[in-house]
């Protein structure tokens, strides 16, 4: 169980919306000691200074009660006690009245009235020295709880005649405080919930496609290849990501499939002979095929185990192409489709096939591995004399265009089907669709060029038209042959313009 709750916390949906719920927790908590620092700060600035604007009223106005001595009379004293308490109410601020000995001569807080009351010297002395003001919190030697103090001097010209304590009590000077901190709180819970619930409901959209994917894979790997991911609009990455996984799915099934087609397709191809093999050498032994025509048939066992040892050579061919290394060399591809014409020159007189060979006498020196692209046109040569109508031309030939060389078998014959031509080079297709009447065929000769020349990173064109079927292929050509054909180019040109 334990273990189960660790993996469930460590997955990916649980990170991303810790880090974001996180990172939302954190900016507000940031924020919130920046603003109750910053408006504590403010409040009680703003109240301080408004403490004192009243003090320095009240001192202004207490100036000719001091300058006349202590005998005032009653209805001076009271009238002084009246606007004291009048400013008092104005601003929530108790006012003392003292002389310069710190005595209290008049105070507007009811509960002190009647007490003889005196406050600290050095609250005295600071108020009354220089330029100075007290500002402070404390008890002043008269409240039992801590006050907000500001005192200011009571001066006749410069000599300090007595001075003037505002006092507000902390708790007051708080209240406003608290009521913001109290709405920012509510504020703060309110985004935090609504960031969390935005964090949850965009880590999971952001996570499904993952978990689809996780999904698939192991669909992938009990070999069900049918399962796509749906469309993905949460965020560009994860189309693209969508859009690549399904490509590999496709790219995945289509594998299989051409895997189980070429397990089925080389069964075939070894079951026809080994079934003759077998057939006719029962047939000798147990005496069913007579004495005298027992040659007849061991040359056809002969024939059907080259057939078959060729089969097994073939595809040994194709595997050793695919994980030769390459190394690329210079060559002249001219000579190498002289080689392949000669080759293939019996089989071309057996078809009572003319030959058409478009091969300069000039080199066309190329880029690659000699023997295979020699192998690739013997392919396509003898591809396009099998299949080709007897009495007609076969065609060889080679250009340049740009860096490339372009070299073109055709033949006249039957034409292909367009949906027929991307089948051409898998293994063991045959486009003839008759394995019985092509004996020596295998359908592996073009699935081998198609094989070259990815390995060259060379591509391959097939078209049929009106019976005429043309291959393409293209060859790198060297650096020195790529400036000879901008040269015959550019000079070409100039002889066109001069001509005009």
């Amino acid at each position: 169980m334990k273990e189960r709750i660790r993996k469930t916390f460590n997955s990916l949906y649980w990170r991303q919306f810790a880090l974001t719920a996180g990172m939302v927790l954190l900016t507000m908590v940031l924020l919130g000691v920046s603003f109750f620092a910053l408006s504590f700060s403010i409040n009680v600035s703003e109240r301080r200074s408004e403490m004192r604007s009243r003090a320095e009223l009240i001192a202004q106005m207490s100036l000719d009660y001091f300058a006349a001595g202590i005998d005032q009379s009653a209805d001076q004293d009271e009238a002084l006690r009246k606007l004291a308490v009048v400013a008092s109410r104005m601003t929530d601020v108790d006012f003392l009245i003292c002389n310069t000995q710190g005595g209290v001569v008049l105070t507007t807080d009811e509960s002190l009235v009647g007490k003889s009351l005196k406050v600290p010297e050095t609250v005295v002395q600071q108020t009354l020295s220089g330029d100075m003001r007290y500002e402070g919190r404390g008890t002043l030697g008269i409240y039992e709880a801590k006050q907000y103090v500001v005192g200011v001097p009571i001066e006749a010209g410069e000599v300090p005649i007595g001075m003037v304590l505002a006092v507000m009590d902390a708790a007051a000077l708080l209240e406003m405080w608290r009521a913001f901190i109290g709405l920012f709180f509510v504020t703060s819970i309110t985004i935090l919930l609504v960031a969390f619930l935005a964090s949850s409901v965009t880590a999971m959209r952001q996570i499904q496609p993952i978990t689809e994917m996780v999904e698939a894979t192991r669909a992938y790997a009990d070999g069900n290849f049918d399962v796509r991911m749906s469309n993905v609009e949460s965020s560009a990455e994860l189309a693209e990501l969508a859009s690549s996984f399904n490509a590999m799915a496709d790219s995945l099934q289509e594998t299989e499939r051409q895997r189980r087609d070429f397990i089925a397709n080389v069964s075939h191809e070894l079951k026809t002979p080994m079934t003759t093999i077998a057939g006719y050498t029962d047939g000798i032994l147990d005496g069913t095929i007579p004495p005298e025509k027992e040659r007849q048939y061991l040359q056809i066992i002969s024939d059907e185990s080259r057939r078959l040892s060729r089969l097994v050579r073939r595809m040994l061919d194709i595997s050793q192409i695919q994980s030769k290394e390459m190394k690329k060399k210079d060559f002249d591809l001219c000579e190498s489709m002289r080689l392949a014409l000669l080759s293939m020159e019996q089989r071309i007189i057996d078809r009572h096939l003319d030959v058409e060979a478009d091969i300069p006498d000039e080199p066309v020196m190329v880029q690659g591995d000699n023997d295979l692209i020699t192998q690739v046109i013997y392919n396509l040569v003898e591809n396009a004399a099998k299949f080709a109508t007897p009495g007609t031309a076969l065609y060889l030939g080679v250009r340049t265009a740009g860096e490339k060389a372009l070299v073109t078998v055709r033949n006249r014959g039957a034409t292909i089907d367009a949906q027929e031509i991307p089948l051409l080079f898998e293994r063991f297709h045959k486009s003839d669709k008759s394995r019985s009447e092509d004996k020596d065929g295998y359908g592996l000769g073009l699935y081998v060029v198609k094989t070259i020349l990815n390995q060259h990173k060379e591509k391959i064109t097939v078209t049929s038209e009106n019976g005429v079927t043309s291959f393409v292929f293209t060859m790198q050509l060297t650096q020195s042959a790529h400036h000879k054909e901008e040269e015959a180019t550019h000079a070409g040109r100039k002889q066109r313009e001069e001509h005009r």
